[in-house]
């Protein structure tokens, strides 16, 4: 066991139960900065660190009724084609440097894109409320799946987005949906999507599975922790954070 990475799993799992937010935000920058793994291998190990923690959190959704399947089949329906689409071209393009540019500015551009969603956040539901007559029935499905085609596609080449800014295309798309309801069809979707993007990712070798299992047994209890010291720090001033350090890393990402 790595004890360094027990420690950023432990890390990241907290601001996650502090936030709701920030698993693969912060965990492919820091795989990228820290553990000096290249942003391919960075990627598909997040990847699969993100399939498995949220794992239970789509369980306890289900349990409580908190999950909007019809939402989620909607996003899923757009995101795993997209998915699989994008691992056939990495595969296709192994061979050259191309895929790899790639991924390193999606995953900068998602970074950014991330932390801009997480300051206007309360923003959002107002957009949505004033798009619901321009995106009503038919339309709103398209709109949810053409939505997931694009989660698809960043997801599997940053890792980054299927947790704040897919929560937000719901919002957007969603409005009168409950927050929580939000979040539970936000992680039931990202379950799947994530484990098929890292099943493709492993077939390509880029998955450290010693370095993910050190990570698991650090965050787990570090979720646990974030999630019951979210009642004692103000929100604003972790969200504040860490959209600040989201900014930074994608900005030296694409540098």
């Amino acid at each position: 066991m790595d004890l360094i990475a027990i420690a950023s799993g432990f890390a990241v799992g907290g601001i996650v139960g502090l936030t709701g937010v920030g698993g693969g935000s912060l965990m492919t920058p820091l795989l990228v900065g820290a553990f000096r793994l290249s942003p391919a291998v960075a990627i598909g190990t997040d990847l699969w660190f993100a399939a498995l923690t949220k794992s239970g959190g789509t369980l306890a959704h289900h349990r409580l009724g908190t999950v909007d399947y019809r939402v989620a089949g909607l996003l899923l329906a757009g995101s795993l084609p997209a998915s699989i689409a994008v691992i056939v071209w990495l595969h296709a393009g192994s061979a050259d440097r191309r895929p790899q540019g790639a991924m390193s500015l999606a995953l900068g551009v998602a970074l950014i894109l991330t932390a801009a969603v997480l300051v206007v956040r309360p923003a959002w539901q107002a957009v949505g409320l004033r798009l619901e007559r321009l995106l009503a029935g038919a339309r709103r499905q398209l709109a949810t799946v053409v939505c997931g085609v694009v989660l698809g596609a960043l997801v599997t080449l940053s890792s980054v987005g299927a947790g704040a800014i897919g929560a937000t295309l719901i919002v957007l798309l969603y409005p009168r949906l409950p927050t929580v309801r939000v979040v539970g069809t936000d992680i039931a979707h990202a379950v799947p999507l994530t484990m098929v993007a890292g099943i493709g990712h492993a077939s390509l070798g880029h998955v450290d599975w010693l370095l993910l299992v050190s990570l698991l047994v650090g965050s787990l209890p570090g979720i646990w922790l974030g999630a019951r010291l979210a009642r004692a720090l103000p929100e604003r001033i972790v969200r504040t954070a860490l959209c600040a350090s989201l900014v930074t890393a994608g900005a030296k990402v694409i540098g």
